[in-house]
């Protein structure tokens, strides 16, 4: 009996200090933080004006679009103080096309605001309003020294609840949902909902590391999955945003693909790491220092790159007009090539750009080492990575993951290939495709709006 208690005893024990260091690792509660910086953030209210065409028979599907009307639609989202003066921090897609701005403080005074800058690639938008009284600030923290399973603390607007504060933890970093090409998510279990985008995450220090932005759900509301703006890519354009109203950004001019195990393997590479380039444009940065298709970035300006999501925002942020090192692994050599970094312009004609605007597709090269994975074997092809609403290439459904062979019966192993094709075709004319859809082969013809 007396050993049985003495287990009973020692076990009990145990229980009380995994308690103990629950209690301990836990926190007691984030009363404090919210009370210290949820004056700093806002909720926004917008007003855009919308014209759709209608159809005046609707219970025909082919009549034609012959009417139209004008909407007023109103939104909601979240938004942060980040100085006294009043400049508010929060997502493009808040005030994306809006005729009207509002925003509505913690002690229910609204202000109209006006757009400061706005940077559609990275979803971020500086606003500002014209306060009578210095403003509740929240301070900008380090999301590069966020850790998985750090806590943190969203405060928004979600569903029009004004100031709703839920928490959780850092789930992954790092996360890629192809809204743009710097994607570089911070994935969280704190309850995000529709309202809460352009809200702050904060750290427990009570600093914003974070910019709550998606959702992934299939019924609308949270399940556990939000993704944030890393506060960092914000403070990188932030000058830009406030001087100029828009982001000047460096150019390379190539193409990049993933590398997998198996292309590593095939190129020689004894890491899985780098970028893989697919295709240089003509007269880039890139192609003037001696980029080659098949070269793979290790290495840029002395920054190992550990994928292709990495050189994108690598370069991006790269001072135009500077010359930075870009390390190359080339037929089993490393390979140092200075670059002189070229503004990248949002005029440009790119040939992705040509597709996009005749067709459509958001479209990108794959190299003949992928195209191989998915049983091309006579060199590279076109992905199509994206299909724009209300085009040819909707219309005629096509989908993303469909690789095109052929353009106008000539076969294609790059994007540059397709667009030199496609953009002598006139108006009204079509263009013939030849699809490879999962094991099959399709052709689809578009005609040119």
């Amino acid at each position: 009996m007396k050993r049985f208690i003495l287990s009973l005893v020692a076990f009990l024990s145990i229980i009380m200090l995994f308690n103990n260091l629950y209690a301990a690792s836990g926190p007691g509660s984030f009363a404090d933080i919210v009370k210290l910086r949820s004056k700093s953030v806002v909720n926004i209210s917008t007003t855009k004006t919308v014209r759709e065409k209608i159809r005046p028979f609707p219970f025909f599907p082919n009549a034609p679009f012959d009417e139209e009307r004008t909407l007023k639609r109103h939104s909601l989202g979240s938004g942060f103080i980040i100085d006294k003066d009043g400049y508010i921090l929060t997502n493009y897609h808040v005030i994306d096309k809006a005729d009207d701005i509002r925003v509505r403080l913690w002690d229910e005074t609204e202000y109209k605001a006006t757009v400061v800058g706005k940077d559609q690639k990275t979803d971020i938008a500086l606003i500002k309003i014209q306060a009578d009284r210095p403003l509740p600030v929240a301070p900008l923290g380090d999301s590069d020294a966020l850790e998985v399973g750090d806590w943190v603390i969203a405060i928004g607007n979600p569903f029009g609840f004004g100031h709703t504060v839920t928490a959780g933890i850092v789930s992954a970093k790092g996360r890629v949902l192809g809204a743009g090409p710097y994607d570089d998510f911070i994935q969280t279990d704190a309850a995000i909902n529709p309202g809460n985008s352009g809200g702050p995450l904060f750290n427990t220090d009570g600093e914003v590391v974070g910019i709550s932005t998606a959702i992934f759900s299939t019924s609308g509301g949270n399940i556990g999955i939000g993704f944030a703006i890393p506060i960092n890519l914000a403070k990188d354009i932030l000058v830009s945003l406030k001087e100029k109203g828009y982001v000047e950004r460096g150019w390379l001019g190539v193409t990049v693909q993933k590398v997998t195990p198996d292309i590593a393997k095939s190129f020689g590479l004894k890491e899985v790491y780098g970028a893989l380039v697919a295709d240089v444009t003509k007269t880039s940065p890139a192609e003037k220092a001696g980029i080659h298709r098949g070269d793979i970035i290790i290495e840029y300006n002395g920054k190992k790159v550990e994928d292709m999501y990495e050189l994108p925002r690598l370069v991006a942020s790269t001072p135009v007009g500077s010359t930075v090192i870009i390390k190359v692994f080339r037929d089993g050599n490393e390979i140092e090539i200075p670059v002189t970094i070229e503004k990248l312009s949002e005029g440009i004609a790119t040939p992705e750009s040509i597709i996009e605007k005749l067709l459509g597709l958001k479209v990108k090269t794959l190299h003949p080492a992928i195209a191989e994975q998915y049983g091309i074997r006579d060199g590279g092809a076109v992905m199509v990575v994206g299909v724009d609403e209300g085009t040819p290439a909707s219309r005629e459904n096509l989908r993303k993951g469909d690789i095109i062979l052929e353009v106008n019966r000539k076969r294609i192993t790059s994007v540059e290939e397709m667009a030199t094709i496609v953009k002598g075709a006139r108006h009204g004319e079509t263009v013939l495709l030849l699809i490879k859809r999962n094991s099959g082969y399709i052709f689809v013809s578009l005609r040119i709006e």
